[in-house]
């Protein structure tokens, strides 16, 4: 029973507040215009449901459009994330190979010759 007195009072504070906020001019007369345009606004939707219905399945197709291009983007990222991710351990084997092919000319007696086997 108190919740149902709490919920009635704050809709009689509401309207009392609003009914007080009405005094001033300005405040009528901005209550006023917005009235009017959802009004019209409304009536216009109600003379005109078809077009309304149009307007909203088009936002939807929009909407869902930019949620499935925005699901690609992310999956393109993931995938050249986990690309990325598998670059240092290869790279990590080519420096070692190539420190082992270095290291193995330093300790030959041959002269310096390029990786393709042709001499600098």
């Amino acid at each position: 029973m108190s919740s149902r007195r709490f919920w009635m009072g704050m809709v009689l504070g509401a309207l009392a507040g609003g009914a007080v906020s009405l005094l001033d001019k300005s405040t009528r007369d901005g209550v006023k215009e917005d009235f009017s345009k959802v009004s019209s606004g409304v009536a216009y939707a109600v003379k005109n449901p078809n077009e309304l219905f149009e307007e909203i399945k088009d936002v939807a197709n929009k909407v869902r459009s930019t949620v499935e291009q925005v699901t690609e983007d992310v999956a393109f990222i993931t995938e050249k994330v986990e690309e990325i991710r598998d670059v240092p351990p290869q790279v990590t084997e080519l420096v070692k190979g190539t420190k082992e092919t270095l290291r193995k000319i330093a300790s030959s007696d041959q002269s310096p010759s390029h990786i393709d086997g042709n001499e600098l």
